[in-house]
């Protein structure tokens, strides 16, 4: 109790109540629906029960559906929303068919024959200054759910699947990390409630702490405890074991408990790949069963599985030509919803041309893993082990035509040379070419064949190469570790000794150490830093014969250094001259030939005077082609998926699939939706980390009623009047000038530090408030008056090297009382214009449908 039920590890079915207790729960539970009066549809009551007495008491009842009827309805089967949808219409329980058996209705209540395990995924690894302690306030980003005959095997399936590193709850190197603490202060860790709980757990019962002990500090059950002791048992058994003498009846014990062959390569000091040999070799190999919702009483007619070590397999033979697509795994920040959008879709569009889809993938909040979906679903971690075992499977029920990669973000992409090297088909834009695009060297000499101007740069595996390379191209510096999503680990520094901790960083003490820290094969890159450059974003198709269309180009409404994903950005773009759109356009042509792309490109730019730079490609889907798609009104995760299976946009064309963009002379923007609110200790200023958790989009006539209603819809409702307060950097001095003009000519009064209240004033513009420094016993301070209400819009933006101590305490001061905050002049800028055009008239309210039969543009092939 205490830990928001989004932050807390949840099994299905529950282990630990008696039969009595869950039939005195689910008595209460329909008692207190009826008592709320619900008349139909979902609803969640969430109960807490005393394991001493028995004696049970509801936390909270909601008449709707929750979070957990997702993860229940991936659990079991039953579409909760789907039927809950039916049931508002008038529909009976007793009326509705269920979809796996055919045979029984929604009246008959699902039950499982396996156990499946949620586990939640943090990303405070994003959100520096954060406490990584949960409670009763959710902060998880994502999640995944993992499907096993036994307890322990879902547990281990369930730790792989969140892609942190860990190869399952032990044997990996990432558990050398606990060695440091003495026993007592592995228990006492594991008092408090982190994501590295689980860990602790098992790393302190490896060294003989008692179920009694951990019992009595973390309340976990002892069921569970005693689980999580028999994997640390057989881990022990293993290991005395070794390769070579584990029999059958060995292989089939661990890796029914669970164990992954990366656990098993670790534990006996060999190759992952030799592992999976000799497992094959003495004839133990995955079977796969079907969640059928009924636990095996009725027969499944949906094929839905999950993978296990029995003798009987439930794979029916493939009646057409397969694909198979990966998912894009846990949710986190930089790798979320917008690629499910896009796996999803390359489902629908395959179904419709003929092919069997395969979908594989392990996070339950996802449309991805609803049971119609596609053809058949696999409910699996995405690693090398379990994606091969899918894919060797099927290619013995029939003609798989081979896989994609390219859809699903870095996840899936990361397995490409495995599946190669397996003999498996990788469709579309070869690893190769990926690796062109990723690898600095390589894509420095394509650009320069090119002829397509770069910032200067070069990789480095340590940190004096790292500083020799700063210092040869001159800072600042853009320092990221290479093949990562989403900004990870990204930093901008200014100083050698800043480069060395950027350095640390993504080495073995850092976030990124776990998953491999640096090496030759994944070196960091030191790019020079574009100051005050414009970014730009363009997605792209190709098809094999060479035809490339331009999806979309977006400029950021922040400047270059913000991360993409936590950026505004706009289409078409607002303030672009046509030659610079046209140079843009040509040099994504000139890299989707160069790379020989089959499928999606997305390249980021950056202008700077009137000179475009590439700043990176890549051959994938990228986050902005849902919106791209809705703004345009083509579907391009379609359009690829049919390209990636080889057919021409003249033959899509003919088909309408491909199809002109919408021109109804509306502009869209697509706005970031941050998690400050949920970390008040975190520092909101924007840079090149991502720490978005979602996103909106506006769309109208004009930039500027489209900008406010993207902030209206991300929760940044824009003020009408009142007093805007700017803290402004130097080098923001003269461009927030113009921001504060037109602020002052909507009538708003000005507050500002005195700095930039000189500046200001010097430039003709009246200051109303002079603030003082934060602390100062003279006048009022920045806080203060944001605190008092006094404030009704912060324009804080950061000075030279990071956030000094004042920016900080302004911009926390704006969330904690929920004050629109802006941390660049050009979203500044965007605002005002905002403001003036919902003061001259109203929002036009238009379904998007309407926004796309306004008219065509001609297509450029």
């Amino acid at each position: 109790m205490g830990v928001h039920t989004g932050e807390s590890i949840t099994v299905a079915p529950a282990q630990t109540l008696t039969d009595v207790d869950y039939q005195l729960m689910r008595d209460a539970a329909f008692a207190c629906i009826r008592r709320i009066g619900v008349e139909t549809g979902g609803s969640n009551v969430q109960f807490a029960v005393n394991p001493q007495t028995g004696d049970q008491v509801i936390i909270e009842m909601n008449p709707r559906v929750s979070r957990s009827s997702a993860l229940a309805s991936k659990a079991t089967g039953f579409p909760i929303a789907k039927i809950a949808a039916k049931l508002a219409v008038g529909y009976r329980l007793d009326e509705i068919q269920n979809d796996i058996t055919r045979e029984t209705p929604a009246s008959f209540e699902p039950t499982i024959d396996y156990v499946v395990t949620k586990f939640p995924r943090w990303a405070f690894e994003k959100l520096p200054g954060s406490n990584p302690v949960l409670g009763t306030q959710m902060q998880s980003v994502g999640e995944v759910m993992a499907i096993g005959r036994t307890f322990c095997e879902s547990l281990q399936k369930a730790v792989r699947s969140l892609e942190t590193g860990r190869r399952g709850i032990n044997c990996d190197p990432a558990e050398r990390e606990l060695d440091a603490f003495s026993d007592e202060e592995l228990v006492l860790a594991a008092a408090v409630p982190t994501p590295d709980r689980i860990f602790q757990v098992e790393a302190a019962l490896r060294r003989f702490a008692s179920i009694e002990r951990l019992h009595e500090v973390t309340g976990i059950d002892p069921w569970f405890l005693d689980q999580i002791l028999q994997i640390v048992e057989e881990r022990d058994r293993l290991a005395q074991l070794g390769l070579e003498r584990a029999t059958r009846a060995d292989w089939r014990r661990a890796k029914r408990l669970g164990f992954s062959d990366g656990q098993l390569a670790y534990l006996w000091n060999a190759t992952e790949a030799d592992v999976r040999a000799q497992r094959i070799a003495v004839g133990v190999r995955v079977t796969y069963k079907t969640v059928d919702t009924c636990a095996a009483e009725f027969a499944a007619f949906t094929p839905y599985h999950y993978s296990t070590y029995e003798d009987e397999d439930e794979i029916a033979p493939l009646t057409k030509p397969a694909v198979i697509i990966l998912g894009s795994g846990p949710n986190r920040i930089g790798q979320g919803v917008e690629f499910d959008y896009c796996c999803v879709h390359a489902a629908f569009a395959l179904r419709d041309a003929g092919y069997e889809t395969v979908m594989v993938n392990c996070n339950p909040e996802t449309v991805s893993t609803d049971y119609d979906t596609s053809d058949r679903l696999f409910f699996e971690p995405l690693t090398s082990e379990d994606v091969l075992n899918v894919c060797e499977r099927l290619q013995e029920a029939g003609d798989v035509r081979g896989v994609i990669v390219s859809l699903g973000g870095q996840t899936p992409l990361k397995l490409a040379h495995d599946l190669e090297r397996s003999g498996i088909p990788v469709l579309g834009t070869s690893p190769a070419s990926i690796d062109a695009a990723e690898d600095r060297e390589q894509f420095n000499a394509l650009c320069d064949r090119l002829d397509i101007p770069q910032p200067d740069g070069a990789m480095a595996t340590n940190a004096d190469d790292a500083v020799a390379v700063a210092n040869s191209i001159g800072y600042p510096v853009l320092v990221r570790p290479s093949y990562v999503l989403g900004g990870r680990a990204m930093q901008i520094v200014y100083d050698d000794t800043d480069v060395r901790r950027a350095m640390a960083e993504l080495a073995h003490s850092g976030s990124l150490g776990r998953e491999g820290g640096l090496s030759a094969e994944r070196p960091a890159l030191i790019d020079r830093f574009l100051e005050d450059a414009t970014e730009v974003d363009v997605d792209a198709l190709r098809d094999r014969t060479g035809a490339c269309v331009i999806g979309g180009v977006m400029e950021h409404t922040e400047e270059a250094g913000v991360h993409s994903g936590d950026s505004a950005c706009a289409i078409p773009p607002p303030t672009l001259l046509a030659e610079v759109v046209r140079t843009i356009e040509q040099y994504t042509r000139a890299l989707a030939d160069e790379l020989q792309v089959v499928g999606l490109l997305n390249v980021q730019f950056a202008v700077k005077d009137r000179r475009v730079y590439v700043i990176e490609a890549n051959p994938r889907a990228s986050r902005t082609v849902p919106f791209v798609s809705k703004a345009t009104g083509v579907p391009l995760a379609k359009i690829a998926a049919r390209v990636m299976l080889g057919a021409t946009f003249d033959e899509l064309s003919a088909e309408g699939l491909l199809r002109p963009p919408a021109a109804g002379r509306h502009v869209a923007v697509k706005e970031a939706v941050l998690p400050f609110n949920r970390f008040p200790e975190v520092d909101t200023i924007l840079g090149p980390e991502m720490r978005s958790t979602g996103e909106v989009m506006g769309i109208d006539r004009t930039f500027g009623m489209a900008f406010a209603k993207s902030q209206a819809g991300a929760g940044n409702k824009l003020p009408h009047n009142g007093t805007v307060f700017l803290s402004l950097a130097d080098r923001d001095k003269d461009a927030g000038t113009v921001a504060a003009l037109r602020f002052f000519e909507l009538g708003f009064s000005i507050a500002a530090t005195a700095a930039t209240a000189r500046h200001l004033e010097n430039n003709g513009i009246r200051v109303d408030t002079i603030v003082a420094k934060v602390g100062e016993d003279v006048g009022v301070d920045a806080v203060e008056l944001i605190s008092s209400g006094k404030v009704d819009l912060v324009i804080n933006t950061p000075r030279g090297r990071g956030p000094r101590t004042d920016g900080m305490h302004i911009r926390r001061a704006a969330i904690v009382h929920g004050v629109a905050c802006i941390t660049t002049v050009a979203a500044a800028l965007a605002a005002a214009a905002g403001i003036t055009e919902e003061a001259q008239r109203d929002a036009e309210v238009r379904s998007l449908q309407e926004y796309h039969a306004d008219g065509q543009l001609r297509l450029e092939v």
